[in-house]
């Protein structure tokens, strides 16, 4: 077993001084706090947190982030940008995909997330013919993140129709496309992949998928597989599934789905206050994309009345407008603040430090909405570790819970030294050993597509 000693480590109980930390087979099987260094522990510098999940991935995004921030003529909204998607998706192919997601994953890794949820639709050729084979694109996928080591639970989506009314898919919504029985099989051929840590099982929305073929498709996969859907991320959404389901998007899925702790449902903006009772006690977890969702215009989460009725949160990257788990919590907590103008929204009288809680809940609860066993630095835990530089100058003279303040509100992933995925360190001194090669692939790809 391999002992490390922290300088301070965030563990359950709070942060904690000389955290003795002992690995085995990618596990935590030891946490002694307040304890002496022993020969052959190895020391780590600075502040151990628990790695971060990024719950909410469309990795091809990435490469268009920026390019939506114009108007055409006025009334710019989601649905106007998701048109503007829809044409830079058509660009895509596996390669290209890959190149994309490798530096993404490399990103994300330097900045502190551990794992990710590829929310994975682009399934198919322009038009909608399959791929030979058809997971090209999955595959693509699988050895992104097996080149970055992070660790990935694919999401294979299933999207059926173009509206909660059931009309088809649009010519672009083509790509997207999956049967029931095709979705499935493309699951069961990632399964065990190399660089596929876990697989779940997407349901676009109640848009997209008619309500008889999610039961279909839940009824396909394993108990265990974590279930993942968009709900109610834009009013024109709620308006829709009110018009044509009777109910509100999430008040709907709790009412039909036996939504529990497998479940994650991203965004969840607007949600009524009954929903946000029936959600919290589902044991569901809200995946919130506060960057996404305030580049988007899509809305305000209601944070503190979900805190209050013990929901569980996990944060997503989404478009991928920014990549920084940092800025995401900050990110949240400012808009609430701007909504309720007051400050330190999401504090409460057992954690009065902000970053401190959001930080632990974000974790703790993409871990649950991932299955990916991390989480927190404890016992039986993924060896996830995100390491804070205490020596960088936003963090100087910080002590405890003061660095995590300064490192969420301040300095973001600049003060992010080392990152360690199940065991292995995949970041030191802020370098990952493949970044340079990811970084000239990204270049050729997105110089291709952006003049195509």
């Amino acid at each position: 077993m391999k002992v490390y000693h922290a300088e301070q480590a965030l563990l359950p109980e709070g942060v904690r001084k000389s955290v003795r930390i002992g690995v085995d087979g990618g596990v935590i099987r030891s946490v002694e706090a307040d304890a002496a260094q022993l020969p052959g522990d190895t020391a780590v510098n600075g502040l151990a947190l628990p790695g971060m999940a990024n719950v909410h991935s469309h990795a091809f995004q990435r490469a268009m982030a920026g390019l939506a921030e114009w108007d055409a003529g006025g009334g710019d909204n989601f649905w106007s940008w998701r048109e503007a998607m829809y044409r830079f998706a058509e660009r895509l192919d596996p390669e290209s995909q890959e190149a994309i997601a490798r530096f993404l994953y490399i990103e994300m890794l330097k900045a502190g997330y551990t794992s990710i949820g590829e929310f994975h639709y682009l399934h198919n050729r322009p038009g909608g013919a399959a791929y030979a084979p058809a997971t090209a694109m999955a595959d693509a996928i699988a050895s992104a993140a097996q080149a970055s080591g992070i660790a990935m639970t694919l999401l294979p989506t299933l999207y059926v129709s173009g509206g909660a009314d059931g009309r088809a898919l649009s010519e672009r919504q083509k790509r997207f496309g999956k049967s029931v029985d095709e979705l499935l099989r493309l699951r069961e051929a990632m399964r065990g992949k190399p660089g596929v840590a876990n697989s779940g099982l997407a349901l676009h929305s109640l848009r997209a998928v008619p309500s008889a073929l999610m039961h279909e498709a839940i009824k396909g996969v394993e108990a265990s597989a974590p279930i993942h859907i968009h709900a109610a991320e834009q009013t024109g959404e709620v308006d829709e599934c009110v018009r044509y389901l009777g109910a509100r998007p999430v008040e709907y899925l709790l009412a039909n789905f036996g939504v529990d702790r497998r479940w994650c449902l991203v965004h969840s903006t607007h949600l009524s206050p009954a929903e946000i009772g029936g959600l919290a006690r589902s044991g569901a977890v809200a995946g919130l994309c506060p960057t996404t969702e305030g580049n988007l215009g899509d809305g305000i989460f209601p944070l503190p009345d979900y805190l209050a009725a013990g929901g569980r949160i996990a944060i997503g990257g989404d478009s991928h407008i920014a990549v920084d788990p940092a800025e995401e919590l900050k990110m949240l907590e400012y808009s609430q603040r701007l909504l309720h103008r007051r400050r330190n929204v999401a504090a409460s009288p057992s954690e009065p430090h902000t970053a401190l809680r959001l930080w632990a809940a974000a974790a703790r609860g993409g871990a649950q909405a991932l299955f990916g066993g991390g989480g927190e630095i404890a016992v039986g835990a993924r060896a996830d570790v995100v390491l804070i530089d205490t020596d960088h100058f936003s963090l100087t003279g910080r002590k405890g819970t003061q660095s995590i303040d300064s490192y969420v509100f301040v300095a973001g992933q600049s003060a992010v030294r080392d990152v360690m995925v199940g065991g292995a360190w995949v970041v030191t001194d802020r370098h990952h050993a493949g970044e340079v090669d990811a970084a000239r692939a990204w270049r050729s790809a997105v110089n291709s597509i952006m003049h195509t």
